[in-house]
């Protein structure tokens, strides 16, 4: 069974990741002691992770995560404007990222000391 959003929220809160903002469907956070920024993407009930595509080529490293599922298709929101634009189907673009969901908060967890080792290098 999906994490739902204010499940996510908590073991965010938890990791000690900063939100910065919410609007409409997303909620901007940044990782722990790091300036990387991630969000958090409701579709329906299912509370989604949603990072930049630079991180494409960790995208199976992430998937075999227990718990953790990636989408096959880009997330696109022009709310997450840390991220880069790619034209899908306006002329501007929108902005756009990979999306991750989990089965539980073990694989949140998981998923964000992942990202933090990939970003430290």
């Amino acid at each position: 069974m999906a994490i739902e959003q204010q499940e996510m929220m908590a073991v965010l809160s938890e990791l000690e990741c900063r939100t910065n903002f919410t609007l409409k469907k997303v909620t901007e956070y940044m990782l722990p002691k790091l300036k990387e920024p991630f969000y958090l993407y409701v579709d329906g009930k299912q509370a989604q992770l949603v990072i930049r595509p630079a991180y494409e080529v960790f995208k199976a490293d992430l998937a075999a995560l227990e718990g953790v599922h990636a989408k096959e298709q880009y997330c696109h929101y022009s709310e997450m404007t840390r991220f880069p634009k790619r034209v899908q189907k306006s002329v501007n673009g929108i902005h756009y990222g990979l999306a991750f969901s989990f089965d539980n908060v073990d694989s949140i967890k998981g998923f964000i000391a992942k990202l933090i080792v990939i970003n430290q290098g």
